[in-house]
């Protein structure tokens, strides 16, 4: 077996460990992408791109191509029980993107592959499986199995893992997490927008007494909805328990009986259910060895900042992989593994504080929420808010 040797492995070519492959090329440093799924990117889980990701995509031409196909969301509109209780705008919320993107994730996977592909046509490695690291002073040794079950070997000046919240690399490295789970469950799914051509670009929670609806609009005249189902008690609700897997009908009845709006479950594209939890490693790396993305820290998808935590990681971090590729000089590098796990706390808390604002509550409780969100939402200090959610703290 031959060992290839690279400057970077980044274990995990979903769109974190992409953008940070494609910054790395861009440099100039060696990169290789190991990728356990052999095909096209598939599926539409993340959507919300937000401007300080789309800033930091402009270091790779990428933000030009992303708008390109992506829906502009540039209000978001509190509903409950059939009335609007405010309006959020984010035309003060960013001086280069006062918006938030959408975009199904394989879409922008696929954009991310481009430009690796294009600046360096050998570094997309699909197919292939980390089975074990050996870390030494000065390399870093890759073993896994490519996509004929060959066995493959590399040596790397550094390893970092990108692979997600069940992270192979974090696992090998021996490095443990801390964190919760939460008993929220929610199913999604995506439909031909039913909602009014007023409402078409604006983001919608509906925070009524059964539970949170969130709707986010999409390329193509289709919307995201975002259901609470657990806990609920309305006939909708447990028939979307029963079907969260496999039916879209479940979805369009809660959506119906929460908003009135009702989407038609023939034109669904895309179904799933989820639970929350929160994870952050102990540890975001160790020697020649990094960890970005959900490996570092899991967060709540309520709020759509998770991926985008991933992207603001690998910013900050290719450049730090650059200079010690260069100079021969392992990490730590000061502050960077503070800063980016003191990011994933902020964004955690902002998810468990809109988690609490969409469960259901009794009826007087509902009325007080609802008088404090219309409170809230009507007051000079609401474009705070607005970059706070287009995460312009990150």
């Amino acid at each position: 077996m031959t060992t290839e040797r690279t400057d970077v492995l980044v274990v995990g070519g979903g769109p974190v460990g992409l953008f940070l492959a494609a910054l790395l090329a861009a440099r100039g440093i060696a990169v290789q992408v190991w990728e356990r799924r052999p095909g096209e990117p598939e599926g539409s889980r993340a959507i919300g791109i937000h401007p300080p990701s789309l800033d930091a995509f402009a270091a790779i031409g990428l933000d030009t191509p992303v708008l390109a196909e992506a829906t502009l969301v540039r209000t978001g509109v509190a509903r409950s029980r059939g009335r609007t209780l405010g309006t959020l705008t984010f035309d003060r919320a960013s001086t280069t993107h006062p918006y938030v993107a959408t975009l199904d994730q394989h879409r922008t996977e696929a954009l991310l592959r481009d430009r690796l592909v294009a600046a360096d046509p050998a570094a997309l490695r699909l197919g292939t499986t980390l089975t074990d690291l050996s870390r030494h002073r000065d390399h870093v040794d890759a073993v896994g199995t490519g996509p004929d079950g060959a066995p493959v070997a590399l040596r790397s000046a550094f390893v970092v893992g990108a692979d997600g919240a069940r992270s192979v690399v974090r696992d090998l490295l021996g490095i443990g997490t801390t964190g919760r789970d939460y008993p929220e469950q929610y199913v999604m799914g995506d439909f031909a927008d039913p909602e009014a051509p007023s409402a078409r670009t604006a983001a919608l929670v509906d925070v009524g007494p059964a539970g949170v609806v969130e709707s986010f609009p999409l390329p193509h005249g289709r919307r995201r909805y975002v259901a609470l189902v657990q806990g609920a008690g309305s006939a909708a609700e447990s028939t979307a328990k029963a079907t969260a897997a496999g039916l879209a009908a479940g979805l369009a009845a809660i959506v119906s009986a929460r908003t009135g709006v009702a989407p038609d479950p023939s034109s669904c594209t895309m179904l799933s259910g989820f639970r929350v939890r929160r994870r952050a490693a102990d540890r975001v790396g160790t020697g020649r060895v990094v960890l970005v993305g959900d490996a570092a820290h899991e967060i709540s998808p309520i709020g759509g900042q998770g991926m985008n935590l991933g992207w603001l990681d690998a910013a900050e971090l290719a450049p730090l992989l650059a200079g010690a590729v260069r100079t021969g000089v392992a990490g730590p590098w000061p502050g960077y593994a503070a800063r980016r796990q003191a990011a994933a706390r902020r964004a955690a808390r902002q998810a468990e504080a809109n988690m609490g604002l969409g469960r259901p509550l009794g009826p007087v409780a509902a009325v007080g929420r609802e008088a404090l969100l219309r409170t809230v939402l009507s007051l000079p200090t609401a474009h705070g808010l607005a970059r706070l959610y287009a995460m312009r703290w990150a």
